[in-house]
């Protein structure tokens, strides 16, 4: 049994403190997905206690056989689905062709300072990437923060979005080429 496992266990007994372990082990990397997927902070972080929320209501039926990251990573990107929808956010399926004319937002995330010099260049590399990611379709983002920003694996990723581990492996490389296309042009 992993800490994960016990920690569910534990919290099914009524222990809080473990829901708390959870929630201190998670909420940075859902935050910083849910962030890079709505682009606002205020609302990232309304959404990651919803993620929370909802699983510990969900949790009798959490299956131990998956890994809790996973079952977290899902439910946070069905309440990003669902925002999109209310919004109306053009989406595309993961396994359409990509066109490259995509609309996006851009979204500025805080960083240490080193040094004034360090600062401005690390600003610079993030804007450029954060506005390449931004031009990227939403399906494709999300697979790329995951991977990159969270560290998912990509049979994590399939499991979340119910696809074959190879087309996930295609939409992340694809993400991957138009970022790397996207900072060419902008320099």
């Amino acid at each position: 049994m992993n800490d994960d496992q016990e920690l569910v266990a534990a919290t099914l007994k009524g222990n809080r403190k473990a829901f708390e372990m959870i929630i201190r082990k998670y909420q940075q990397p859902l935050l910083n997905y849910i962030g890079r997927m709505v682009g606002e902070r205020e609302l990232a972080l309304d959404f990651t206690q919803d993620v929370f929320l909802r699983a510990y209501a969900c949790l009798p039926s959490y299956r131990p056989q998956f890994k809790l990251s996973t079952w977290l990573f899902k439910i946070a990107s069905n309440l990003v689905i669902d925002f999109w929808r209310k919004k109306k956010i053009p989406t595309l399926p993961l396994d359409q062709p990509i066109e490259e004319d995509g609309d996006g937002f851009c979204l500025q995330i805080p960083d240490d300072k080193p040094s004034v010099a360090k600062t401005f260049e690390l600003g610079e590399l993030r804007a450029r990437i954060d506005r390449a990611l931004a031009r990227l379709p939403a399906a494709l983002r999300e697979l790329f923060v995951w991977r990159h920003v969270n560290g998912l694996s990509y049979e994590e990723m399939a499991e979340i979005k119910g696809l074959p581990v190879g087309t996930v492996k295609n939409k992340v490389f694809q993400a991957k080429e138009l970022i790397r296309r996207h900072l060419e042009e902008e320099t």
